[in-house]
C-alpha cells in the first residue's frame, strides 16, 4: 500500500514515509492509493478479538510496509488498561430506540483524541526506524482543545521527540486549558495564540511549507511531522473504532450481520467523520454518515450547497473542539470524490486560501450528498438536549455528544429514518463542566471549576476520571500568549535556531 499527496498524485510513498513527514511538502493530505476491502466474514470475525487485535487487523491492510510484529508492539501498548479506564477501549452505550453511544473518550485525557494519539507516537518512532530517520522529530500541533493535550500526553518523554502545542487563547474551555498548561515531561511545550483555531492551525500549516525553516532545520538535524488529523497516523486509527462499533453489535445480537447503520459525528475539522467514511467503503455497511456542526456551520452549508465559504463570523461556543472554519480533511474527501483529481484539489484550496471560498463541481455535490447529511445547532439547544437526554434516559454527555444528538433527532424527524445509529461520544462531560452543570440544573453556576465537576458527580452519578481529578493540584508550566504573526519565530526559539 502506498500513499499518495492530494495535491500531486505522482507523489507515492510508503506509510512509515507518510506518517514521519505529517504533510506532504506540496501541502498537500497523504491518502492511500486504495482503499482496502472487509468481508463481513471479516467484520464478524473481527467481534470477537480484543481491542487491540482488531487494531492491529485493520492496520495490517494500510500499513503494509510494517511487520506483524511491529503493529502489534504499537497496538499492545497504546491499547491498554494501563492507558484506558475499561477493557473495552471504545464503550457502546445503548441510549434508546435503537440508537449507541460509542463512548471514546476513556482514555489518560478524557477525549476521543486518545484513541489516535496513544497509538501515534508508536507508528512515529517504528516509522522512523523503517526508514532510517537518525534526525530528531519536532511534532508541532494546532488544537482546538482536545488533540493538544493528548498529543502532549501521547509524546511526552518520547525518546527523539519533543512536541510544541498551539491552542487559541480563549478558545478552550478551562479544563481542557489548565490540562495543557499543567503538562509534565521534559520535552514538551505549550504556547497561546492570539486567534481563534484556524489561526492556529493556518500557523502551523505555514511553518510546515515553510523553505526557509525547513533549511534550518536540516542544518540542524530536525525534521517536523504532525500530530493533528492532517497525518495519516492520526486518522487511521479511527477507522478502526467504527469497524469495531459494528462488528460489537453484531455480536451483541442488536444488529444482523449485513444490517446498516447510521453513523452520526459531532466534527470541525472532518477526521472524524472522515474515518466513518473509509470504514463504510471497506466494506462496513453505512446508510447514512450525519455530519454534526454547532453554530460554526460551514460543513451544514457546504454539504447542502456545494459552497464551502469560510468568510463569515467566527463563533466560540461550549462545544469549542468544533470550532472551527477551515475542515483540513474535507481535503482527503473531496480528492477521492473527484476521482483523485489532484488539479482540481488544487484549484479548489487554492481559491480557500486566496479568496476563502470555493465550489464543487454539481457531480461532486450529488455523490456528497447521497452518503453525507448535514445539520447544526446552537448553545442553547445543545444545553436542551443535554437537560433533555439526563432527564429521560439518566445519561449524561458532554457538550459535544450533545450537538451530534440534537442533530441525529432532526434528521430524524425530518426524513422518518429508524435505521439503528452510532453517535460518537467524543468527550468526557467533565471537560465541559460550566456548559454541562447549567444544562444539568437549568441554571449558571459561580462555584470554582472543581466544585462544577463534584456537583456533575453528584448529579450523574458518574466517577469523575482520575486524569481530571489529579489536575487540581498540580501547578501550571506553560504560560506563554503570542500573537499569531509570531508562530514561525516562537518555534524557531523553542528550537534554539
Amino acid at each position: 500500500m502506498f500513499y499518495n499527496s492530494t495535491r500531486n498524485s505522482k507523489v507515492k510513498v510508503t506509510s512509515a514515509e507518510a506518517i514521519t513527514q505529517g504533510i506532504s511538502v506540496d501541502g498537500g493530505l497523504f491518502v492511500p492509493e486504495t482503499i482496502p476491502e472487509l468481508s463481513l466474514d471479516e467484520i464478524k470475525a473481527v467481534g470477537d478479538m480484543k481491542y487491540a487485535d482488531r487494531a492491529a487487523y485493520i492496520f495490517a491492510k494500510y500499513l503494509t510496509d510494517f511487520t506483524e510484529a511491529e503493529i502489534h508492539h504499537c497496538t499492545d501498548n497504546a491499547y491498554s488498561t494501563k492507558n484506558f479506564e475499561t477493557e473495552s477501549i471504545a464503550e457502546l452505550a445503548h441510549l434508546f430506540d435503537g440508537t449507541y453511544m460509542l463512548e471514546l473518550w476513556h482514555g489518560p485525557t478524557c477525549a476521543f483524541k486518545d484513541m489516535a494519539l496513544q497509538i501515534l507516537p508508536y507508528f512515529l518512532t517504528t516509522s522512523a526506524k523503517k526508514i532510517n530517520l537518525d534526525k530528531k522529530i519536532v511534532i508541532l500541533v494546532a488544537t482546538s482543545g482536545d488533540t493538544g493535550k493528548a498529543a502532549l500526553e501521547g509524546f511526552k518523554d518520547v525518546e527523539g521527540t519533543s512536541i510544541l502545542v498551539f491552542y487559541p487563547e480563549d478558545g478552550v474551555s478551562p479544563m481542557q486549558k489548565r490540562q495543557m498548561k499543567t503538562q509534565e515531561g521534559s520535552n514538551v511545550g505549550v504556547c497561546a495564540i492570539k486567534g481563534n483555531f484556524d489561526d492556529c492551525q493556518n500557523g502551523v500549516k505555514a511553518i510546515f511549507t515553510n523553505e526557509e525553516v525547513k533549511q534550518q532545520l536540516a542544518d540542524n538535524g530536525i525534521v517536523f511531522s504532525s500530530a493533528n488529523s492532517i497525518n495519516w497516523g492520526r486518522l487511521v486509527p479511527q477507522v478502526v473504532y467504527y469497524v469495531s462499533a459494528y462488528a460489537e453489535l453484531v455480536k451483541d445480537g442488536e444488529i444482523a450481520l449485513g444490517d446498516k447503520i447510521n453513523i452520526v459525528v459531532p466534527t470541525g475539522n472532518f477526521g472524524n467523520i472522515l474515518a466513518a467514511y473509509y470504514a463504510k467503503h471497506m466494506g462496513v455497511p453505512v446508510n447514512k454518515l450525519i455530519c454534526a456542526s454547532n453554530v460554526n456551520n460551514v460543513l451544514t452549508d457546504f454539504i447542502n450547497t456545494g459552497v464551502y465559504d469560510r468568510n463569515r463570523k467566527f463563533y466560540a461556543t461550549v462545544s469549542p473542539s468544533m470550532d472551527i472554519l477551515i475542515s483540513s480533511n474535507l481535503e482527503r474527501l473531496l480528492y477521492l470524490l473527484t476521482g483523485r483529481d489532484d488539479a482540481v484539489i488544487r484549484e479548489w484550496f487554492g481559491k480557500l486560501a486566496s479568496e476563502g471560498k470555493y465550489e464543487v463541481s454539481a457531480d461532486v455535490k450529488a455523490k456528497l450528498q447521497e452518503e453525507f447529511c448535514g445539520g447544526f445547532c446552537d448553545d442553547e439547544q445543545t444545553k436542551a438536549t443535554i437537560h433533555a437526554i439526563y432527564e429521560k434516559y439518566g445519561y449524561t454527555c458532554d457538550t459535544h455528544t450533545a450537538v451530534a444528538v440534537k442533530v441525529y433527532n432532526d434528521y430524524r424527524e425530518a426524513t422518518g429514518d429508524t435505521t439503528k445509529t452510532v453517535i460518537a461520544s467524543t468527550a468526557s462531560p467533565y471537560k465541559f463542566s460550566a456548559a454541562v452543570l447549567e444544562a444539568l440544573e437549568g441554571k449558571a453556576s459561580d462555584i470554582d471549576e472543581y466544585a462544577k465537576v463534584d456537583r456533575i458527580a453528584e448529579l450523574s452519578k458518574l466517577d469523575i476520571p482520575a486524569a481530571l481529578a489529579d489536575l487540581k493540584n498540580k501547578p501550571e508550566r506553560f504560560s506563554d500568549v503570542i500573537d499569531k504573526a509570531d508562530q514561525k519565530d516562537y518555534v524557531l526559539k523553542a528550537l534554539g535556531l
